[in-house]
């Protein structure tokens, strides 16, 4: 009997340092099988500037349409300058005509018989006002288009500083004035808008490019 109390206790003893020594091993001493361990969610909070890279569309992706829609936006936001500033930036002739709203004699503007394809742009802010496609030969020394590039680009107001009622047209962008809208256009509006040659600047349109031809031997 006292050997085998001797024995068991020898072996309680020997499990005990077994376990102590590694605690990874079971009774019998072998190892534990390891538990892989479970990836850790990112409870990192979202920037406010990764949150605006998500919904971000990347270089490239815009599509011309809304370019297209901010040029015409920015054709629309009002300029507006001092008369010491528009002295500056124009010339003599320029402002007398677009901001003091005289007139240049016909047949003396270098518009009047262009047919130059682009878009004619206010001399003061640059905004887009008539295109060459509009423009005909009215016979009235003044260049003539038969419509603006749309409606909102320009303004009009009744005009009686020759005693004869009159509707006088401005750039909608700066309030420059241009000229006159009288009701003896051809189709397909009946408008004939008298511009003055220095109340514009033509942007022409890049000429096609025309394919070289080999000389024939």
């Amino acid at each position: 009997m006292l050997r085998r109390s001797m024995c068991a206790t020898t072996l309680g003893a020997v499990l005990m340092t077994v376990l102590m020594i590694s605690p990874s091993a079971d009774l019998f001493g072998r190892a534990k099988p390891r538990t892989p361990k479970s990836a850790a969610p990112d409870d990192r909070p979202t920037t406010s500037e990764e949150k605006a890279d998500a919904g971000q569309a990347k270089p490239g992706e815009q599509s011309s349409d809304k370019e297209a829609a901010d040029e015409n936006q920015d054709d629309v936001k009002p300029v507006r300058k001092s008369d010491r500033e528009w002295k500056r930036l124009l010339t003599a002739k320029q402002y007398r005509v677009a901001r003091q709203k005289e007139t240049e004699l016909p047949f003396s503007g270098k518009y009047v018989h262009t047919k130059k394809d682009g878009v004619y742009r206010c001399v003061c802010c640059g905004a887009k006002l008539f295109d060459s496609d509009t423009k005909f030969d009215s016979g009235t020394g003044w260049p003539s288009f038969y419509a603006p590039v749309r409606e909102k680009a320009i303004a009009k107001a009744r005009d009686y500083s020759d005693g004869t009622p009159r509707m006088e047209v401005t750039c909608a962008r700066c309030d420059a004035h241009l000229g006159h809208v009288f009701g003896d256009g051809p189709e397909p509006t009946g408008l004939r808008y008298c511009i003055n040659s220095v109340c514009l600047k033509l942007d022409e349109a890049p000429a096609p490019k025309t394919s070289k031809k080999t000389p024939q031997k």
